[in-house]
């Protein structure tokens, strides 16, 4: 049997951390992934898959990312379910990540327009006439 999942999306929401009583680092965030295709109405949908990471790794998603950074991740699905305080049975599928890659270069503004970078060679008059290439 195969339960593989790899996601590439952006954090809806600066991760929850924590420590478990037994000291395990657990991290949770979510990943907006974008679908592969457009609504009737021409917008872009989006999927919104619950993440959760431990030790090591989790440590270093709570350090690392925040909101609207961009992410990848690979691991497995997996389905729970657990009682809330009023009694009801809650059912929760999230991936379990064994990796998780930053995708964007750390302290990077997401949503600013990143800046151009010059061209050296703009103002710069061509070497080359064409009638001595080749081709």
């Amino acid at each position: 049997m195969i339960n593989r999942v790899v996601l590439v999306g952006r954090l809806t929401k600066d991760p929850e951390y924590r420590v478990t009583p037994a000291g395990v680092q657990v991290a949770t965030f979510t990943l907006a992934v974008n679908r592969a295709f457009k609504n009737a109405k021409g917008e872009q949908e989006a999927d919104f898959i619950n993440c959760v990471v431990f030790r090591k790794p989790a440590e270093n998603v709570n350090n690392y990312l925040k909101k609207g950074n961009l992410a990848g991740v690979e691991g497995r699905l997996q389905s729970r379910s657990y009682e809330n305080n009023e009694g009801k049975r809650v059912y929760v599928t999230e991936v379990v990540c064994d990796s998780v890659q930053f995708l964007e270069p750390r302290g990077s503004n997401q949503g600013q327009p990143k800046q151009q970078a010059s061209d050296p060679f703009a103002n710069s008059a061509p070497d080359v006439d064409d009638r001595d290439l080749p081709f």
